[in-house]
């Protein structure tokens, strides 16, 4: 062949040389699949539970991604911070018995006298029951200023109601009324635990009340002790 005739068959003949082999897509990818199934290629691959572990710290970073400054390090100061207030509040506020609740009547159905619930008080005393030793040693101290009519009797009263209107007969003790008040609800209704301490600031305040009197009715004190 020569002239143009030659020479266009010639480039026919080098694009034949240079056409590149087309392999079908899904016949190699079942290929790759079936090399990549021997097990000597996962061998050290992670088992179920190490993903499902990797899965949950995966979860858990992107879920503090946002709100650990400082990376890694960042979450696990927040995560450290939160067990640390939870301890100190577990310590704080005692373990709790039973759900909150609003406070109730302080004597319930019973009628005993301030020196039978004195006397109970001291014996959970002794067998370092502070908490029962607390509750017992403010129904005393409320049974008492009834029996002397500085409060009326009256059975559904909390101690609450107690403290104050007896704060307002013995101004000087209000506070330490008050304080008396919460103790018992703390622990009667609130689910805390009392201490020794708790329950000798209630029979130091039985005592002091015992040896104070209340203002006269015209609002002018009659004072002292007797």
């Amino acid at each position: 062949m020569t002239g143009a005739g030659g020479a266009a068959a010639m480039r026919l003949i080098g694009a034949d040389e240079e056409i590149p082999v087309d392999t079908s897509r899904v016949p190699a990818r079942e290929a790759a699949r079936d090399e990549l199934s021997d097990p000597m290629y996962h061998e050290h691959d992670p088992n179920l539970l190490e993903r499902g572990l990797d899965r949950f710290w995966d979860w858990i970073g992107d879920l503090f991604a946002g709100a650990a400054p400082g990376g890694p390090l960042g979450l696990v100061v927040i995560v450290l911070a939160v067990v640390g207030l939870a301890a100190a509040l577990w310590w704080r506020l005692g373990t709790p018995r039973r759900t909150a609740r609003s406070p109730e009547t302080l004597f319930g159905s019973t009628a005993r006298g301030a020196a039978d619930h004195r006397a109970a008080a001291s014996a959970h005393a002794e067998a370092q029951r502070w908490t029962e030793a607390v509750q017992e040693r403010m129904r005393a101290l409320v049974r008492a200023l009834e029996d002397r009519a500085v409060l009326d009797p009256r059975p559904g009263r909390t101690a609450d109601e107690a403290a104050a209107e007896a704060g307002r007969l013995m101004p000087a003790h209000a506070a330490r009324l008050r304080e008396a008040a919460r103790a018992f609800d703390d622990v009667a209704y609130g689910g805390r635990s009392a201490d020794e301490a708790t329950y000798l600031a209630l029979c130091t305040l039985d005592v002091d009340l015992e040896a104070t009197k209340p203002l006269l009715a015209t609002g002018t004190a009659q004072g002292g002790t007797g």
